[in-house]
């Protein structure tokens, strides 16, 4: 029986279905909000995303509900502090008291950052996470009275429900974390309509961070009943719904899964968050090299349980039956292997990569890997020596034979 202390904090309400964003102005009335600001991305214009949700808002004009007072769309990947910055002084300037964030984890990461900063007064992002890392816990973190509803358009971070927002810091060139359980949208929205265009590289490799993180709940340390739930059913789904998904991008009720999957994935990995050690390549990789985070996810997590076993040994019976693979009468060692194999034919299946080769990264900028993985904040409770991190990266990284 584990008796240490666990927190388990499900505060984000989940509306799902098809066509569920048309709810958004009642529920926003309900949430009080007056001046609804909404943040997306440029992709997510050029695609008509923004604009399907933007148009819900003409039926609620003159006083009839909450009103659509902005649109921000200059967010970059990895959720940039400058992003961040800027938008903040946007929602200033047209005196938005909500707001709505639509689109993946870089938009979604980057409007629970304008939300602290607006509530802590912030100009700049960058001066809240100083060493890289903030951890606010209840009680000492309050409510944050802003209304804020997340409409998720890729189903992999599943960054609308969890108590952690990561911002890019472009100066010191490092993936921050600021911690605090009420940063997360008070509502999510599922609305498997919003995905149905996402290509199927980016369906892939998202799904492989949603899979990433239930993987490495199941493996922490400081897993409980509760995020061991959350984590294998969400791996059921995605070894279920992710080819589905890549291979017919329509398919409603796949999407709808992954939509599931993700978030209840990043809710395991949250509230069992321990030993990261693929996060954490991720991190410093993807920081370093501009990397897409779910990729980096997706090409590290067999090298790493490959060669940091002893994480998933103790789990990997479990892991077998969730991935559905047959392991009876197997070892655990016989059982990793197996799950291993399963997940780079996965990778295969989607299409995804077993390495970085499109990125072209040098031996030399190999060797900065090291020193940022070691100070990644991801590096706290299982810290990586060195001998391990340059193994990992000569997995990940062919370079020319000499």
């Amino acid at each position: 029986m584990k008796t240490t202390l666990s927190q388990f904090n499900l505060r984000t309400a989940i509306n799902s279905g098809s066509n569920s964003r048309a709810l958004i102005p009642s529920l926003f009335a309900g949430l009080g909000a007056k001046r609804v600001l909404l943040l997306s991305d440029r992709g997510l214009e050029k695609a008509g995303v923004v604009e399907k949700v933007a148009s819900i808002f003409e039926l609620t004009g003159h006083g009839s509900g909450p009103e659509l007072v902005g649109i921000y769309l200059d967010i970059a990947q990895d959720a940039e502090s400058s992003c961040v910055n800027a938008a903040v002084q946007y929602a200033r300037e047209v005196g938005a008291d909500s707001l709505l964030a639509v689109g993946g984890g870089s938009v979604l990461d980057t409007v629970k950052g304008v939300k602290y900063a607006l509530h802590k007064g912030l100009s700049d992002i960058k001066t809240a996470i100083p060493g890289g890392f903030v951890y606010e816990s209840f009680p000492q973190a309050s409510h944050i009275p802003i209304p804020h509803i997340a409409i998720p358009t890729t189903a992999g971070t599943g960054s609308e429900v969890s108590p952690i927002a990561v911002i890019y810091n472009e100066e010191i060139k490092m993936k921050t974390n600021i911690i605090n359980p009420f940063i997360s949208a008070d509502i999510a929205v599922l609305d498997p309509d919003l995905t149905v265009g996402l290509p199927p590289k980016i369906t892939a490799f998202t799904g492989f961070d949603a899979l990433t993180h239930a993987i490495e709940a199941l493996a922490s340390p400081t897993a409980t009943g509760l995020t061991d739930a959350y984590a294998l059913h969400a791996i059921r789904l995605i070894e279920r719904n992710l080819p589905v998904a890549v291979a017919d991008g329509a398919n409603l009720d796949a999407r709808s899964d992954l939509l599931q999957a993700s978030l209840m994935g990043i809710t395991a990995f949250s509230f069992a968050l321990n030993a990261i050690p693929v996060h954490n390549m991720a991190h410093a990789y993807g920081a370093l090299f501009r990397i897409p985070h779910g990729l980096a996810n997706a090409v590290f997590l067999p090298v790493v349980m490959e060669l940091v076993p002893q994480l998933y040994l103790p789990r990997a019976a479990e892991l077998a039956q969730a991935l559905n693979v047959d392991v009876k009468g197997d070892s655990a060692e016989e059982a990793l292997a197996k799950v291993i194999e399963k997940i780079r034919l996965l990778q295969h299946k989607v299409g995804l990569p077993a390495d970085f080769s499109e990125y072209n990264i040098s031996g030399e900028a190999l060797q900065m890997v090291i020193p940022a993985v070691m100070k990644d904040p991801a590096a706290l409770n299982f810290p990586m020596p060195p001998e391990l991190i340059a193994a990992i990266g000569q997995r990940v990284v062919p370079l020319p034979v000499k």
